[in-house]
């Protein structure tokens, strides 16, 4: 569907079949994220599906780092061009999963419940999807790599392009981290703390990372050189620790869904959960730009950084409620079932 989508936006000489190829592209991804942790988590196993999901995400970042770039170097061709590229790229990964993805143990389809049974089980599942709420926070928080730095970083710098290369720099920071430090920090923190103590520390980490450009809000705009890099430092500074945080959360944010699932399901508790996640994401970027404007507007620059430590803050806190009473306790199993 991604080949598809991709060829069609080469070709889009309209606005309807422009909103239809990128429309496709997205439901690809929504077919496409939740079953690939699925089949993670069902050939790593209990023993190893935390170790699986640090090693996911040091390719996914390598992605995230990579694909920016390429696409900056293949646009400045032609947009058609760009969109070739990325069809034939995921032309190629199909034909090879096709012929060397190995298969999975799938439940037969006669003894998989009904849809509507299923849903109502998902739906009843009130850890997960207390999980869900309190984890919402840490991707508001997460995406402000690509909402409130990057217009901080414009607004500090005055635009042009210093602030070009600023910018890119903190997507450089970002990946660097999770692919030099990934399964380091991973392996680290398995030795020393309980999975829920991981996610506390991580979304309260998340918190701390707003505090840099919280202490420098107000500072006037500098008047170029060594006090321009000076001024983007907390903001790197920030994006770093995010990145930090997000390496010490993901496998242990990943193997908690599978546990809260018991291990049947999986699939369909991820794709609900990056749902939640989504919709969070969309009102908090909202609120987040608006507070931006108006607070700039008040003579208040700090106020949206406060707002953000403060988020992390209470993530943190719900986390460590839910481990308190058990509502965070695996349950290792076996993932019975994938493609659901």
């Amino acid at each position: 569907m991604r080949t598809v989508g991709f060829t069609a936006l080469a070709f889009a000489e309209s606005l309807p079949a422009l909103i239809t190829a990128s429309a496709a592209t997205g439901l690809a991804g929504a077919l496409f994220n939740p079953a690939v942790r699925a089949y993670l988590a069902a050939e790593a196993g209990p023993e190893r599906r935390v170790e699986a999901f640090a090693l996911f995400n040091v390719f996914h970042q390598t992605g995230i780092l990579l694909g920016p770039l390429l696409g900056l170097a293949l646009t400045s061709v032609s947009f058609p061009t760009t969109c070739a590229v990325a069809a034939a790229l995921f032309a190629g990964l199909t034909l090879l999963q096709l012929r060397r993805l190995p298969e999975n143990t799938v439940t037969p389809r006669a003894d998989r419940p009904a849809l509507r049974d299923q849903a109502g089980a998902v739906l009843r599942n009130r850890p997960f999807w207390l999980f869900s709420l309190a984890m919402t926070g840490s991707y508001v928080l997460s995406f402000q790599v690509y909402l409130a730095l990057p217009l901080e970083t414009e607004h500090r710098t005055g635009g042009g392009a210093f602030t070009t290369t600023a910018t890119s720099a903190l997507f450089v920071v970002s990946g660097l981290v999770a692919l030099v430090g990934q399964l380091r920090i991973t392996a680290w923190c398995t030795r020393t703390w309980t999975p829920a103590r991981c996610l506390t520390a991580g979304t309260a980490l998340m918190g701390a990372a707003f505090l840099p450009p919280l202490l420098t809000a107000g500072s006037p705009p500098p008047a170029g050189g060594w006090s321009a890099a000076l001024a983007v430092t907390p903001l790197l500074l920030c994006a770093g620790l995010l990145a930090v945080a997000t390496t010490v959360l993901y496998p242990f944010e990943m193997d908690t869904v599978v546990s809260l699932a018991g291990g049947r399901w999986v699939a369909t508790h991820y794709g609900l959960y990056n749902t939640v996640c989504g919709i969070g994401i969309t009102l908090g970027n909202l609120a987040t730009g608006a507070l931006l404007d108006t607070t700039r507007d008040m003579g208040r620059p700090a106020l949206p950084w406060l707002l953000l430590a403060l988020l992390g803050g209470g993530c943190a806190a719900a986390l460590a409620a839910l481990s308190r009473t058990g509502r965070l306790t695996a349950r290792p199993q076996p993932v019975t079932s994938v493609p659901t």
